[in-house]
C-alpha cells in the first residue's frame, strides 16, 4: 500500500499547479510534508498506511521534531489533500486512507504574529552596508518586506518588469497567483533606483527577469534571504524576546499601519489577503497602544492628577511592599 500511495505524487503536484495555480512555495511545502511521511514509514518499517501509523507520525513530529500544533496540522493537510486526490482517481485502497479521521490539533489562544517596534526595524536596516552592491541589494530586498509588506515568496517572484518607477507602482504576485498593485513609497523608489543602478554588476543580470540576483547569478533564493537576515540580526545590537525572521518585517509593516489607525480593508488589500479574516491576526494592538488606551481611562487620569499635586504618593513600607500614601487634605 505504501508503494502505491507515493506513486502519484508528481501527478498531484502537476494537478495542483495547473488547476489551483498554487505557488511554488506551497508545492515545495507539500512535497516536503509527503516525503517526510514517506521517510518516517520507511524508517519505522510500516508496510501499510493505517490510523496508528498516522497517529504515531503525529507523535514523532511533536516529540522528536518539536513541531507546533499548527505545523503538524499543515503536514496532515498536505497528506489529506494528496489522499483526496488519490480517491478522486479511484486508486485502489485510497478510500481506506485514515487522514480524514485524524482530528485537527487545537492550538491555544494566540496573540497573533509578533512585530518589531519602528525603532527596532530602523536599527536593523541601519546595519546594512550601503557602500557595497550586496548591501544595496539587501536593503531594497528587506525594504520590500517592511515598507511594502511583501512576503519572501513575493520578493523571490518580483521581476524588473513588475516595478514601474515612473508611475510609482509595482505589481506583486501573491498566494494563489493573485496579483495586487502597490504604490511605491518615496524611500522605496530611492531604494529601487539605487539597486537597479548597480544590478548590472551581478552575473546573468542581463538575461534574468528576476529583480533580485544572487552572487552566483541566480534569482536570490528564499533560503538565502533568511540566512542573510539572521546574519544581519546577529550583527545588530538588538536582543528581541521572540524569534525574528524576514516575515517579521511583514508583520511589523501591518502592525505599524494598524497602530496608525489604518482600516482593516486597506490592510487586507496591501497584504494581499483573500479575506479580512486572514488580516485579523495582524491587528492586535501594540504595547504602546494598550498603554495609551489605559491612560485615557477617567480613573487613571484622576490618579495621575492626584500624583502630580502630591495629594497621594507611592512609598515603600517596611516589608518592601509599595503602598499608596494619602495626604490629610484628601482624607478630610
Amino acid at each position: 500500500q505504501t508503494r502505491t500511495f507515493f506513486k502519484y505524487v508528481d501527478s498531484f503536484v502537476d494537478y495542483r499547479q495547473t488547476v489551483y495555480e498554487v505557488s511554488d512555495q506551497t508545492v515545495r511545502s507539500n512535497l516536503i510534508d509527503i516525503n517526510l511521511f514517506k521517510n518516517y514509514l520507511e524508517d519505522h518499517n510500516y508496510t501499510a498506511i493505517t490510523g496508528k501509523a498516522v497517529m504515531d507520525f503525529q507523535v514523532y513530529l511533536k516529540e522528536d521534531r518539536n513541531n507546533t500544533g499548527s505545523s503538524i496540522n499543515r503536514k496532515l493537510f498536505s497528506l489529506r489533500s494528496y489522499g483526496t486526490f488519490l480517491n478522486t482517481l479511484d486508486i485502489t485502497g485510497s478510500e481506506k486512507l485514515p487522514f480524514k479521521d485524524i482530528l485537527k490539533i487545537r492550538s491555544g489562544y494566540s496573540d497573533g504574529p509578533q512585530a518589531m517596534t519602528v525603532d527596532q526595524v530602523q536599527t536593523l536596516l541601519a546595519q546594512i552596508d550601503l557602500g557595497t552592491y550586496l548591501g544595496i541589494r539587501d536593503y531594497c530586498l528587506y525594504g520590500c518586506m517592511y515598507y511594502l509588506g511583501f512576503r519572501a515568496g513575493e520578493v523571490y517572484a518580483l521581476t524588473v518588469q513588475d516595478v514601474d518607477l515612473e508611475a510609482g507602482k509595482c505589481t506583486v504576485t501573491g498566494k494563489g497567483k493573485r496579483k495586487r498593485t502597490l504604490h511605491i513609497t518615496d524611500n522605496m523608489a530611492e531604494a529601487f533606483t539605487r539597486w537597479l543602478s548597480v544590478r548590472k554588476h551581478f552575473k546573468n543580470s542581463d538575461t534574468l527577469d528576476s529583480m533580485f540576483v544572487s552572487k552566483k547569478g541566480n534569482p536570490i533564493a528564499i533560503r538565502t534571504m533568511e540566512d542573510n537576515f539572521q546574519k544581519l540580526l546577529a550583527a545588530s545590537p538588538l536582543d528581541p524576546k521572540f524569534h525574528v525572521t524576514p516575515h517579521t518585517l511583514r508583520h511589523s509593516f501591518a502592525s505599524h499601519l494598524n497602530d496608525e489607525g489604518e482600516e482593516i480593508l486597506v490592510l487586507q488589500s496591501l497584504l494581499g489577503h483573500g479575506t479580512p479574516r486572514s488580516t485579523e491576526i495582524y491587528i492586535h494592538p501594540s504595547d504602546k497602544r494598550i498603554r495609551e488606551a489605559l491612560e485615557r481611562l477617567p480613573a487613571v487620569q484622576y490618579v495621575e492628577r492626584l500624583l502630580k499635586t502630591k495629594t497621594v504618593k507611592f512609598q515603600k513600607s517596611g516589608n518592601k511592599k509599595v503602598c499608596l500614601k494619602v495626604s490629610k487634605s484628601l482624607k478630610t
